[in-house]
């Protein structure tokens, strides 16, 4: 029953209108990153919303949310799991986080991964063995590769660096867009905690980085030393 209630609910709140904004936002034509994924137009004020009332919410209901065609059911499944993580046990703590691993071909478009990431599998990984990011990052799935770089926020807030740097010295040659912004992004928060290091970093590798990547990275610099970096001057 309790699956039907969330399914209904959220269904209650679809605005077509909005599913349209959403599917040409989150790339979903064919050929894009998020080919055929389905909106139903929640906001994500909207689905937090739910989310909390559901977080009883048991692994077998919250999978099949996950296998849902529609973006915001498996968006309120995650964001679930992250309620969950914030109550659990350490043995909880641990099921939640191979769920989470396990689903990774469901959590298959960036607000999924940066909306999550950190806030469990960085959680977990606080006092761990990290081996698994580095999996991660090999992978042929966008998705796990941005989960890597992503899940290191938890640890940058921490003030903890060692491995945003040393995945984005491994996701350098990236292809994909997305990628170059996620690395700059996680980089930026490097340098705003600890802008010296971040420059160490960019010395090295700021030539052979994607401009994009370099540009995120570098956001937060005064206006005179990002044009140097810019320009290659450095």
């Amino acid at each position: 029953m309790s699956l039907m209630k969330i399914q209904t609910e959220l269904k209650q709140l679809a605005n077509p209108a909005q599913a349209r904004i959403l599917a040409g936002f989150f790339k979903t034509a064919p050929g894009q990153y998020g080919a055929g994924d389905k909106f139903l137009g929640i906001k994500v004020p909207q689905t937090r919303a739910v989310a909390k009332k559901f977080v009883h919410l048991d692994f077998s209901d919250l999978q099949a949310l996950l296998n849902s065609p529609y973006h915001e059911f498996r968006l309120t499944a995650l964001l679930i799991l992250v309620q969950k993580y914030d109550s659990a046990d350490k043995f909880e703590q641990k099921k939640i986080f191979n769920f989470y691993l396990k689903n990774s071909k469901n959590i298959n478009n960036w607000d999924l991964v940066d909306l999550t990431a950190d806030r469990i599998i960085g959680r977990y990984l606080e006092d761990k063995d990290r081996t698994v990011l580095y999996k991660l990052a090999q992978s042929k799935n966008l998705w796990e590769r941005r989960m890597a770089i992503l899940t290191t926020f938890w640890f940058i807030k921490a003030h903890d660096f060692a491995d945003t740097l040393r995945l984005a010295q491994i996701l350098l040659d990236d292809s994909h867009d997305l990628m170059h912004k996620a690395i700059g992004w996680m980089l930026r928060e490097v340098g705003k905690r600890n802008r010296e290091l971040l420059e160490v970093f960019l010395r090295q590798y700021y030539r052979a980085m994607p401009r994009t990547m370099l540009r995120y990275a570098i956001e937060k610099f005064p206006a005179g030393a990002r044009q140097k970096y810019l320009k290659g001057l450095i």
